[in-house]
């Protein structure tokens, strides 16, 4: 049994190593730390910083974490880039949320494989989700960093150069276009995909930065990458280590129809297992044809991408346990009312 178990867990730690490490979390890292080192502190704090409006910051973060396509994983060093540089508690957790649970690559495979109604509900109820959890969390938290609040709003002489910001542009390319462009392909394509993007943005970084600049940008990267990646390996791991306990027939047994505690069973099933961005949509559909009701279907949708336990522990360690307890609790909860709402009134 102990073999078993560990093989499971060292199997799926082989896939994500795999598949995953090079071609999202090195990106990831590089562009949380020239988030930190090229962007000034000053126009993240006015733009989704503490003092900054709400409605306006929250909406700002949600929007974009649409055109990020990462995975629960991926996307911490990301949102943890942006709330050591100055952004606001909610608007960093949003991102946190909006990016694995509802980019626009997972939501076009959604409306594909399993149709516009749950596509639809899918983008509604992230929406929703996002602004409960910023204000929630800004709320809970936003005393603990008042000195962000207080910090002058006038805004900076120099934002970002010219040659930074196509820097950033590069990095992003890194990160999306294997998923983008790599969508339906090998992985070696994916692969090769990655590696031409970097080659170009690494060139591009060495004409147009100083020595100095660049080992500060390798410093902070390489902060991200110490924190975050180990508890990434042993969380993964601990997953698949779950996937082998757990067996098919009670998964089933628990998923069918839209009652509340169908809901709570696949919001709590999608907050512990890692999916990788659009894989979410095919076990989905596989889940669904088995018999599992369209209200749990969409809670699985929106947690299963958006939390794992990998993800758990990670932002235990940037962010801090007390945030990740209320965070993971309240995108349970949350994720468990909707997906009953929905299933019973509108799907």
């Amino acid at each position: 049994m102990l073999y078993t178990l560990t093989l499971a867990g060292l199997l799926a730690l082989r896939d994500y190593i795999a598949t995953h490490v090079l071609t999202c979390l090195v990106p990831a890292f590089f562009l949380a730390g020239a988030m930190v080192t090229f962007i000034d502190r000053q126009t993240i704090i006015n733009s989704l910083g503490a003092r900054s409006s709400k409605p306006k910051s929250f909406t700002l973060a949600s929007l974009a974490s649409f055109f990020v396509s990462v995975c629960s994983c991926t996307v911490i060093p990301i949102s943890s880039g942006l709330y050591y540089a100055g952004a606001g508690v909610g608007a960093a957790f949003i991102v946190l949320w909006v990016a694995p649970a509802a980019n626009i690559l997972a939501l076009v495979y959604t409306g594909a494989i399993l149709g516009a109604p749950l596509l639809l509900s899918r983008i509604a109820a992230a929406l929703v989700l996002a602004f409960a959890v910023g204000y929630a969390m800004s709320w809970i938290f936003g005393d603990e960093h008042a000195d962000r609040a207080q910090e002058p709003a006038a805004e900076a002489d120099n934002i970002i150069g010219k040659r930074e910001i196509i820097l950033l542009v590069l990095l992003t390319l890194t990160l999306l276009l294997p998923n983008y462009l790599g969508a339906g392909e090998s992985y070696l394509y994916k692969v090769t995909v990655w590696a031409f993007a970097t080659i170009v943005m690494a060139g591009y970084a060495y004409w147009t930065q100083t020595r100095d600049r660049l080992n500060e940008w390798a410093r902070e990267t390489w902060w991200f990458a110490k924190t975050i990646f180990p508890l990434l390996i042993a969380g993964v791991f601990l997953v698949g280590v779950l996937g082998e306990v757990l067996p098919e027939t009670m998964i089933r047994k628990y998923l069918g129809g839209n009652s509340l505690g169908a809901s709570f069973t696949a919001t709590l099933l999608g907050s512990v297992t890692y999916f990788a961005t659009m894989t979410e949509a095919p076990f989905v559909d596989k889940l669904m044809k088995m018999g599992m009701g369209p209200g749990p279907a969409l809670a699985l949708l929106l947690t299963g991408p958006g939390l794992s336990l990998p993800n758990w522990l990670a932002i235990a360690r940037v962010f801090g346990a007390k945030k990740a307890l209320v965070y993971v609790a309240l995108i349970i909860s949350m994720g468990t009312v909707t997906g009953w709402f929905f299933g019973a009134f509108i799907l």
